[in-house]
């Protein structure tokens, strides 16, 4: 009998066990989950040894001397520089927008003109532009200032305007779950200015539609209209 009480007693401190767990996880802050989202998905930190190793080799590739007063400091220059403009590989989507406000409207939100400098990896020669996001909140909204960090996590990588446009998008789908996200990205590239075909002023445009965006003519038009695309 006692054995039975014992069994008994162990299975429901177990079952309390898991069930205070579960309630610890229930209530983990959002700003815990985009934290845990950021170490998870982190890549090393950049090696300035490494690039400036790099940057001297690539110096006298090109015939310079890597010693001569004006470059003496520019491999130390580049590397750091380096850990600027792509420090969001380091970075992810969720901590700009763990942060959000509910909502009881579910009217179409754009913000555009959202200036961005990321790079080719193509060339690794830049390309900048401007992007905009519109959104149809489904109960939450996020700060206006999270849209364009989250713009900026994704432009400071090797990138490609195509990729960096449907990360934005989906982003912006997974974290904040709208009704449906819409992103449009314009941008000069300078491997089709400075060097190639050479055509100074060109721009590219992309854009990605999601949830009750894609497909939705009458969606899409009406932020190309806010826009004053069309």
């Amino acid at each position: 009998m006692r054995v039975a009480e014992n069994r008994q007693e162990t299975s429901l401190a177990a079952n309390t066990a898991a069930a205070e767990k579960a309630e610890a996880a229930r209530n983990q802050t959002e700003a815990e989950k985009a934290e845990a989202a950021r170490n998870q998905t982190a890549s090393a930190d950049i090696d300035e040894q490494k690039i400036m190793q790099g940057i001297r080799l690539l110096l006298e590739g090109i015939g310079e001397n890597p010693q001569r007063e004006g470059l003496r400091e520019t491999p130390q220059r580049i590397a750091r520089m380096y850990q600027e403009i792509f420090a969001g590989m380091r970075q992810s989507a969720a901590e700009p927008l763990a942060k959000s406000f509910q909502a009881e409207r579910t009217d179409l939100v754009l913000e555009q003109d959202i200036t961005f400098y990321s790079m080719c990896e193509h060339h690794m020669l830049p390309f900048y532009g401007k992007a905009h996001i519109a959104y149809i909140p489904d109960g939450k909204v996020a700060g206006l200032s999270k849209l364009a960090r989250t713009v900026e996590v994704f432009a400071r990588r090797l990138q490609l305007q195509e990729q960096m446009t449907a990360q934005t998008a989906d982003a912006v789908m997974e974290y904040l779950k709208p009704k449906g996200a819409m992103v449009v990205l314009e941008a000069e590239h300078l491997c089709m200015t400075m060097r190639g075909i050479k055509k100074p002023g060109s721009s590219t445009v992309t854009y990605a539609a999601r949830g009750v965006f894609e497909g939705n003519d009458a969606l899409q038009n009406r932020v190309f209209q806010m826009l004053r695309r069309l």
